[in-house]
């Protein structure tokens, strides 16, 4: 049983790759207090994802070219264009955010721009005006404000008409009828 040659040379040299192998989980050690953080609660991400940890808070603007992943405060705006903003549940946002999906978990007050969609779960809350091609609510989530639901890649900026509005519409919906054309 006792082999001091083949523990000493031979499995010495397999026993290295496998330190070195934690050695690679180094660099996400650097990146470990984020990480952490959104691991658990966005495993979905896709790509990089950045995270603004509980007792961070940032005024200004946030801009970028990967997702975001928000637990603490953020006053200012947020441009993200192509990628997810998620608020998280502890997440406290007074901005207007700009991305290509916005998930909302937490609190959002401030007009939200998506490419693609919105999705307020039913513990998130969001005031505020809402553009995007998608929205979901969730049942239990808190929405005040208006819904612009606009077709996929439509530029000029003119909201997409909503045929039988008196009668197929939400009230949201019936809120954004001209007041001219219920006269």
């Amino acid at each position: 049983m006792w082999k001091p040659n083949t523990p000493g040379s031979g499995t010495a040299t397999p026993s290295t790759p496998e330190p070195v192998r934690p050695a690679a989980p180094s660099t996400p050690s650097f990146e470990a207090p984020s990480t952490r953080t959104a691991t658990p609660q966005a495993p979905a991400a896709t790509g990089e994802q950045a995270t603004i940890g509980k007792s961070l808070m940032i005024k200004g603007e946030v801009t970028g070219s990967e997702s975001l992943y928000i637990d603490g405060r953020i006053e200012g705006t947020i441009n993200l264009p192509g990628n997810r903003v998620t608020v998280g549940r502890n997440g406290q946002v007074a901005a207007n955010i700009s991305a290509r999906e916005i998930v909302v978990l937490g609190k959002v007050r401030g007009n939200c721009q998506a490419s693609d969609r919105i999705d307020i779960r039913s513990e998130g809350s969001l005031t505020g005006d809402v553009i995007a091609a998608r929205i979901s609510i969730e049942d239990g989530a808190f929405f005040k404000g208006g819904i612009d639901i606009r077709k996929p890649g439509d530029t000029k900026g003119v909201p997409t008409p909503i045929s039988g509005a008196s009668t197929t519409s939400t009230p949201e919906q019936q809120h954004l009828v001209p007041v001219e054309s219920a006269s």
